[in-house]
């Protein structure tokens, strides 16, 4: 079981949502707060930041290899740029998150280098998150989990042995809390790449809790995510997707985040447990499973055949698994049609 504030992340509980805030505020504090509450409203369990600044990300750099290409809808932006815009002010920190523990909701953030790892400890953050694209950064990985927390991290960009290296730098530093979000770097991504057969696997494979980083428009694939054994979810959350910003395209609105959260819960209760005992009303429903009756009226020394006697709804006489030893053997008494049948009636 690994705990994250008050909230336990264990088989047969409940799914820990995360409403992922990003650069979704544009850089306007208001705007923030009002996301904050907004995520609350929505069903959030936690609310989670960024914590970077474009030097402790990137450098300040021009040439051809910090500009991004490859067919994204990014292609031409500088890295630096970029990193601007998408930053939250670490001034606004402190007060978002005093803000989001006084809704109720569990505060954290994912740190880009040891200087933000610094910061988030002072604020006493409980858990780290490690971004796709940082998997690769295991002193950054070793650093935050030799705090002591539960770490959770995507593997969007993280071949196999990418992921074993992420999971034992935790290890190695005596942090097995380790939370591994199935994650498909694409912005958004399809459907079709989800590939969520991956997350039971990462849990038998590797030995952690595993969960869903869900970059693709909907909730389908967050709400089947649950049902395949993610325990945490995380979906990137915008008041309105109409306010633009670079991650406002594959953002959730709080009535789509609501409608998610609410299937999530929906899914948890059919999940359930693994049991194969009857609930009350099936009991009381048994009654008209089948049972062997007298389909035709016998006469006492009469021989059963499967001419009278059957398997038939309701189930007051004997079990169907008796046919065969009864059929041949001749009955003690008159039994009219309609029966129940008893082994009391064979001689």
């Amino acid at each position: 079981m690994i705990k994250i504030g008050d909230f336990k992340i264990e088989n047969n509980n409940k799914t820990f949502i995360v409403a992922e805030l990003s650069g979704n505020h544009n850089h306007d504090f208001d705007l923030a707060i009002k996301t904050v509450k907004a995520a609350k409203d929505a069903g959030a369990d936690a609310l989670k930041l960024q914590t970077f600044t474009p030097d402790t990300i990137t450098i300040d750099c021009n040439n051809e290899y910090f500009t991004i290409s490859g067919g994204t809808f990014l292609d031409g932006r500088n890295l630096y740029d970029l990193y601007k815009e998408l930053n939250t002010p670490w001034e606004w920190h402190q007060k978002i998150k005093e803000y989001a523990e006084e809704l109720g909701l569990i505060f954290f953030s994912t740190p880009f280098d040891f200087s933000a790892v610094d910061f988030l400890e002072k604020l006493n953050v409980p858990c780290y998150k490690i971004a796709s694209f940082e998997i690769t950064d295991i002193p950054l990985i070793e650093y935050a989990a030799s705090k002591g927390k539960p770490m959770i991290i995507s593997n969007g960009v993280a071949n196999e042995d990418d992921l074993r290296l992420a999971i034992e730098a935790c290890r190695n530093v005596g942090n097995n809390q380790i939370i591994i979000l199935k994650c498909t770097s694409n912005y958004p991504a399809k459907v079709e790449e989800a590939n969520l057969l991956t997350i039971s696997d990462i849990k038998t494979k590797f030995g952690v809790e595993a969960g869903l980083s869900d970059h693709s428009m909907g909730d389908i694939v967050a709400i089947t995510s649950v049902a395949l054994g993610a325990r945490v979810v995380e979906k990137h959350f915008i008041i309105d997707r109409k306010l633009g910003g670079v991650d406002s395209g594959f953002s959730m609105e709080p009535h789509e985040f609501r409608k998610m959260v609410d299937s999530i819960r929906e899914v948890e209760k059919a999940l359930g447990k693994v049991t194969y005992e009857l609930i009350d009303k099936a009991k009381v429903q048994k009654k008209y499973a089948r049972s062997l009756f007298v389909v035709k009226d016998i006469k006492k020394g009469e021989v059963l055949t499967l001419e009278n006697v059957r398997s038939i709804r309701p189930g007051n006489g004997l079990h169907p698994k008796f046919l065969k030893n009864i059929i041949g053997k001749n009955v003690n008494k008159n039994l009219t049609f309609g029966t129940p049948m008893s082994l009391e009636f064979i001689d």
